[in-house]
């Protein structure tokens, strides 16, 4: 499984979140606490928001411990709003098409978890992609996948009501396709302006997703950067937080939402 942040607030740089703190997410690419395996070595990326409505994306094959630009962009770049991955594949191949972030237009979208038995589904799954979108497809994850498949189900509008429609669809494709494998989603995705994240399975069993907000800077992880766990909320199972310009961090269900567009 892959380790993952997400930061919206105000400007800061880069290496804040991404190289310095204790547990930063390149120390998580080596030593991950809270995941199946220490070790998220098959890629990085990161993705932000700066001149432009579209994001910024750096992403690379290497491991992130090992990629020297990695530290110096992010010693750099200074932003409100950016994502950074370290990757653990699931079975795809290690390509910097398939290394998170991915972006569309304005939106960029990140991932950890897995379509169970996605092999067996991929072709169903990509068909429920509209060919406006699937011409952006440039690698062969079910991360890419669900992404695409979510802007086409009105991601612009209500992203958790977006991803609620995406899940039910992917979950009933398994049902009827017989695979008793979980799928599990815990993502992100922002539009230059708001960030929502996401924590849900099917078997209850979602990875590990925290939050931290103060004086209205938001940080979302994986797991915690630093050893004092006492300033971070773990995300409710089933749940996503919205966050948007000028309003607090709403906690969603994202059962109910599922429900409601059954």
């Amino acid at each position: 499984m892959c380790r993952w942040l997400a930061y919206r607030g105000r400007p800061r740089l880069m290496e804040a979140m991404v190289t310095q703190p204790r547990h930063s997410l390149i120390d998580q690419s080596l030593h991950a606490a809270e995941a199946k395996v220490p070790t998220n070595g098959d890629g990085f990326g990161v993705g932000w928001y700066g001149e432009r409505d579209e994001p910024g994306l750096y992403r690379e094959v290497r491991p992130a411990w090992s990629d020297e630009n990695l530290r110096s962009l992010c010693a750099q770049v200074r932003s409100p709003l950016f994502f950074a991955h370290v990757r653990a594949s699931t079975g795809t191949a290690i390509a910097r098409a398939n290394c998170h972030p991915f972006a569309h237009g304005r939106h960029m979208f990140m991932h950890n978890g897995q379509i169970g038995g996605y092999a067996r589904l991929k072709r169903r799954i990509e068909a429920l992609i509209p060919d406006d979108y699937y011409a952006a497809r440039g690698g062969a994850t079910d991360s890419e996948a669900i992404f695409l498949v979510a802007l086409s189900r009105g991601l612009e509008a209500d992203p958790v009501a977006a991803f609620a429609a995406t899940l039910r669809d992917v979950a009933a494709l398994m049902a009827q396709s017989g695979i008793d494998e979980p799928l599990r989603f815990t993502a992100a995705v922002a539009d230059g302006a708001g960030l929502h994240a996401f924590r849900w399975a099917s078997d209850e069993k979602a990875p590990s997703l925290y939050y931290r907000e103060e004086d209205g800077d938001l940080v979302v992880v994986s797991e915690p950067l630093d050893s004092d766990h006492s300033c971070w909320k773990p995300v409710p199972q089933g749940c996503a937080l919205a966050a948007r310009p000028g309003a607090p961090v709403e906690v969603r269900c994202m059962n109910e939402a599922m429900r409601r567009a059954a």
